[in-house]
């Protein structure tokens, strides 16, 4: 069951209180309600469990460092994502000059790619072929957007959190957003037209 929004706002306001007053374990309190949500939009992002992981650990060691800095009056998941997201851009840049790994590349551990391992929702039995060749193009079709584009529609589409939140943690305007959202659907509706 999922908690309710204004109770995990305060929690985490609370948290973040008594982090800032010194109590490194309300880290642990944040880490424990966050940490997957942060890791799977970070993987969605990143394409890479490995890379989505580490960033996913420089984000909380980041939120501790900032601690001082977090605004009583702010959503902390808006702050939260904010990190992440820039962690994110730093990642693209330096990705641009390196070599990256497909999404379908296997795992070194448990020959599963990443597809794989990524959650979703299980289809009926009967489903599940077809089910899995379009999860594989639509994360395919994501994955090659422009950064701008396939940030909202992540943030948006798979995180679910509104296009003002979106646009908090990515520092631009709603209507900035919208826009981009207006165009990613429109370059993914033509590239899996074969799936609609």
């Amino acid at each position: 069951m999922r908690m309710d929004t204004t109770d995990a706002e305060t929690r985490d306001r609370a948290d973040m209180e008594r982090l800032a007053a010194g109590h490194d374990a309300a880290l642990n309190d944040l880490m424990e309600r966050h940490a997957t949500a942060v890791f799977q939009f970070l993987c969605r992002m990143l394409g890479s469990a490995d890379d989505a992981n580490d960033l996913a650990q420089e984000t909380f060691a980041r939120v501790f460092r900032a601690r001082a800095s977090f605004r009583a009056n702010q959503k902390f998941t808006s702050w939260l994502y904010t990190i992440a997201a820039n962690l994110a851009r730093n990642h693209f840049r330096w990705r641009a000059r390196h070599p990256t790994v497909s999404l379908e590349a296997e795992s070194a551990v448990a020959e599963e790619t990443l597809g794989d391992i990524l959650p979703s929702a299980t289809p009926a039995p009967n489903e599940q072929a077809l089910t899995t060749e379009r999860a594989t193009a639509v994360r395919a079709a994501v994955s090659r957007l422009p950064d701008d584009l396939r940030e909202a529609i992540v943030l948006c589409e798979f995180e679910e959190r509104s296009v003002a939140e979106a646009a908090t943690i990515l520092e631009t305007t709603p209507k900035a957003i919208e826009s981009r959202l207006y165009r990613a659907r429109q370059i993914l509706r033509d590239r899996l037209k074969k799936w609609l």
